[in-house]
């Protein structure tokens, strides 16, 4: 089961359990779309790449919730780059 983490590892913009705008690797590093695409949709810790990370049933939140471990480690977007 996905964990759905809170915020971008990024930017720490909040991600709530239903955003759109959230997207995670196969490890399940999770960013917002903004830094995904800055990161050029390739994961800065495994360099796998991103894909929209499917949407929690609300419905299902009590039985199965997301995850509150926040996970913040900001990209040297140079050093990324430079070794794409």
């Amino acid at each position: 089961m996905l964990e759905i983490r809170p915020t971008c590892e990024n930017c720490n913009k909040s991600l709530a359990y239903d955003s759109k705008e959230a997207m995670i690797c196969t490890f399940e590093c999770t960013f917002c779309k903004a830094c995904a695409n800055q990161l050029k949709n390739c994961c800065p810790n495994c360099g796998g790449n991103f894909e929209k990370r499917p949407v929690r049933p609300k419905n299902l939140l009590k039985e199965c919730p997301v995850s509150t471990r926040i996970v913040f480690k900001p990209v040297d977007f140079k050093k990324h780059l430079r070794n794409l």
